[in-house]
């Protein structure tokens, strides 16, 4: 095997930063190619980029694929750079096809601008985490399964936004925390192994979700790790009365107008801190008339897009009015799941006493009238709460 395809085999993998391919032998339409690695329904691809003068076009290619690519690419282009987390492996290409390879360690301050750049994790491979071990995120020896990289980085993220608002959790008692919508509970366990065993907070998490036989299954690992103060229920946002207060409320990929169920109840429980991932927001688009925009909403998918992000920005602007300090941030890319924006509020103030202009005027010009609209402001007589 020629030293060129040992290259390959051996860092076309999940350690792979990127490849980048340039000075095409030939005027072209393709100036420029670059490739990396990224997880896909548990599948290892490579997503590759190639760049005309106008445009770029996104092709996922499998190692094998992506192999023969590089043959050929060898034969069209006179420089190739391997960009992997320990080294970096300049090729040069001549007219008559002598290839020069230079390899340079990368020292330990260096960085790479890679969506899977060596950073700090707030839980570190090679630490071991039950939960992980036994949800298929990490072996026994604390190593991450290559394919679940993007779950282990999601948890992480994750764990970044929760260990930003800490601040605004008490130390002095009990921690309250729900988590509508929990599912298969990932990032529960990974809240109340980082809040409880990391951080020493006194935490009571309590997780809700309509499958029953989900809410078993984490019930039993809750009693297998000896978390006390983990428990899962089965219901719905809607209707959940089990707590009188609540310090934190966290509510993941609830759908379309669950999610504004799950923010009222948070408003009205007072609480100091909402993580909110929104996911099917239909509400809008069904309503969504404006004459001025029609020529942009005659396209249902820009619709459906234009609308999530009004749902979404209303929300904000609606808990800003109940005096929380709201952002909006990226959850997790784009390359795992369209679903990335993530609403994060911390209660700072008194709620206003009125609806603000700028939101009447928005949800007037949209046509709209928001469900946490109504449910937060069924008679503006009661404000002040």
């Amino acid at each position: 095997m020629s030293e060129y395809l040992e290259l390959l085999e051996k860092h076309l993998n999940i350690d792979l930063v990127s490849v980048t391919i340039s000075n095409p032998r030939k005027a072209g339409e393709v100036i420029k190619v670059k490739i990396r690695p990224v997880v896909l329904r548990d599948e290892l691809v490579f997503q590759s980029e190639s760049f005309t003068k106008k445009q770029v076009f996104h092709k996922n290619l499998s190692k094998e694929e992506l192999l023969e690519a590089m043959l050929e690419y060898k034969e069209e282009y006179k420089q190739i750079v391997i960009l992997t987390k320990k080294m970096t492996i300049h090729i040069l290409i001549s007219k008559k096809g002598k290839m020069t390879i230079k390899k340079k360690n990368i020292g330990g301050k260096q960085k790479t601008l890679s969506h899977n750049r060596k950073k700090r994790y707030v839980l570190e491979e090679g630490m071991k985490v039950p939960f992980l071990i036994d949800l298929g995120v990490m072996t026994q020896e604390g190593k991450i399964v290559r394919t679940r990289y993007d779950k282990f980085r999601q948890i992480n993220r994750y764990l970044e936004f929760v260990e930003d608002i800490l601040p605004n959790l008490p130390k002095n008692k009990e921690v309250t925390i729900i988590d509508f919508g929990c599912g298969k509970s990932y990032l529960t366990f990974a809240m109340y192994y980082y809040l409880k065993e990391l951080k020493n907070f006194d935490v009571r998490i309590i997780g809700l979700d309509l499958k029953e036989d989900v809410i078993e299954h984490c019930n039993e690992l809750r009693t297998k790790y000896g978390y006390d103060k983990l428990d899962f229920y089965i219901g719905d946002i809607e209707n959940y009365e089990g707590v009188d207060e609540v310090d934190m409320v966290v509510t993941l990929h609830a759908c379309d107008t669950a999610t504004d169920f799950a923010l009222e109840k948070a408003v009205r429980w007072g609480a100091k801190v909402i993580l909110s991932v929104p996911c099917c927001q239909h509400e809008l688009n069904g309503q969504m008339h404006n004459e001025n925009l029609s020529p942009i909403m005659s396209y249902g998918l820009l619709k459906e897009r234009m609308a999530a992000l009004a749902t979404d920005g209303l929300r904000a602007k609606l808990l800003e009015m109940e005096g929380y300090k709201t952002q909006i941030l990226e959850f997790i890319d784009m390359e795992h799941t369209p679903k990335n924006i993530l609403i994060r509020a911390v209660k700072q103030g008194e709620p206003a006493m009125s609806l603000s202009e700028d939101y009447k005027n928005c949800v007037t010009m949209l046509g709209v009238e928001p469900t946490l609209e109504r449910l937060l402001w069924k008679g503006e007589e009661n404000r002040g709460r």
